[in-house]
């Protein structure tokens, strides 16, 4: 009698956790295409990057004060929090670029292809068994990429495919650099670290290169900063509520997002082949969560 009156006390927080991730894809959608508007305002990448970083402390800071107090930012893994930072980074200016070169429908799909470079490089990197159904899944996976890239003279977008591409692997180096602190440190000591490294890295960036934006694009940039951090802080809620293995798949409606934007903002409506390209590389990825947690409950058993 009590495991279903536990079953049933735990449902609206599953419910819950359900729902802070798929406002977090609203969020980031949201981020992507204010990035694509400034940046069609003449805003460069390293400025976008100091705004989207340097206001994001906001909601950061009012997270950190009231949930788990500002002795969160001890930290034993300086060059882990560095290494992390790099390499999310190299995401980030990539990821931004990419917006600027395709539309927001196909560069957001292209983000998709993150957890088939994760398995590879958990792999390569970490020497962590992957079995041939999840290699099969990382295949398939790139051939919805080459599908939605459409690989023919006069339709392949080789800058944006190819920042598009190296953003999804930045991520998914980001997150293999984050499995390897994760014992010792807090989901808000990863995140603060980030967006610091952000803030530094937008501040040498526009040192070089800075445009001084309008009121109505200045608001924008803020605007990018306060939704790109309450995103973030939405995605570690969700975890705080559901598992992992439940919300996951929640993040492909970030694509929705996505597509909703870009055909309201810009009239962009998305290609056919961009949307099988993406349902295949978007299946791939469930399949590569669902043989993850197979194989973690087994070992856990």
């Amino acid at each position: 009698m009590t495991e279903p009156a536990a079953s049933h006390a735990q449902k609206p927080r599953i419910l819950l956790g359900i729902a802070l991730r798929v406002g977090a894809m609203a969020f980031l959608a949201c981020l992507s295409a204010l990035v694509k508007w400034t940046g069609s305002r003449g805003i460069p990448v390293f400025e976008i990057i100091l705004f989207r970083n340097l206001f994001a402390f906001i909601p950061l800071g009012l997270y950190i004060w009231r949930t788990t107090g500002f002795e969160v930012l001890k930290t034993r893994r300086p060059l882990g929090h560095l290494t992390r930072s790099v390499i999310g980074l190299t995401g980030m200016v990539c990821g931004f670029s990419a917006v600027q070169h395709l539309p927001l429908t196909e560069a957001t799909a292209l983000q998709f292809t993150s957890p088939l470079f994760m398995t590879a490089l958990s792999a390569l990197l970490l020497g962590e068994a992957v079995g041939r159904h999840r290699w099969a899944a990382v295949v398939v996976g790139f051939i919805g990429v080459l599908i939605m890239a459409q690989p023919i003279p006069g339709h392949l977008n080789v800058p944006g495919v190819t920042l598009g591409i190296l953003s999804a692997l930045g991520a998914a180096g980001a997150m293999v650099a984050i499995r390897q602190i994760a014992d010792t440190e807090r989901g808000p000591t990863i995140v603060f670290y980030f967006t610091l490294g952000g803030v530094v890295l937008g501040l040498a960036g526009s040192a070089f290169h800075w445009v001084t934006p309008d009121p109505l694009t200045l608001a924008m940039l803020v605007l990018a900063g306060l939704i790109g951090g309450i995103g973030q802080l939405l995605l570690t809620e969700a975890l705080q509520n559901a598992p992992v293995g439940v919300i996951a798949p929640f993040d492909y409606t970030q694509l929705v997002w996505a597509a909703g934007l870009g055909l309201v903002i810009w009239g962009e409506l998305p290609q056919p082949l961009t949307l099988v390209g993406a349902v295949i590389v978007a299946g791939s990825g469930v399949y590569i969560l669902h043989r993850e947690l197979r194989r973690f409950r087994a070992v856990e058993n």
